[in-house]
C-alpha cells in the first residue's frame, strides 16, 4: 500500500495491516485472485473490513466524499 494511503489511514487513528506481495511466499497467487475478483491493477490493493475497496485514487475518492471514516467505522478500525 503506498505511504500516503497508509498514512491517510493512520491519521484517522486506525492501524492497517499491509501485506506487501512481492515480498511473501504467496504474493503472485493473491494477485491472480485479486484479478479473479475483477481488480483489474493488482496493487494496491486496499481492503476495508473485508471489503475490496479499490486502488489509491479509488481510497481518495471516498475520502474527499466524505466516505471512508464511515468505512473505517463500520469496519471496526476506528471509534469516534
Amino acid at each position: 500500500m503506498s505511504h500516503s494511503i497508509k498514512s491517510l489511514i493512520r491519521g484517522f487513528g486506525a492501524n492497517p495491516t499491509v501485506y506487501e506481495l512481492d515480498r511473501i511466499p504467496n504474493g503472485q497467487q493473491i494477485e491472480r485472485a485479486l484479478v479473479q475478483l475483477g481488480f483489474r491493477q493488482s496493487v494496491p490493493a486496499v481492503f476495508i473490513g473485508q471489503r475490496l475497496v479499490g486502488n489509491e485514487r479509488q481510497v481518495m475518492s471516498l475520502h474527499v466524499q466524505n466516505q471512508l471514516v464511515p468505512l473505517l467505522i463500520q469496519a471496526g478500525a476506528i471509534w469516534i
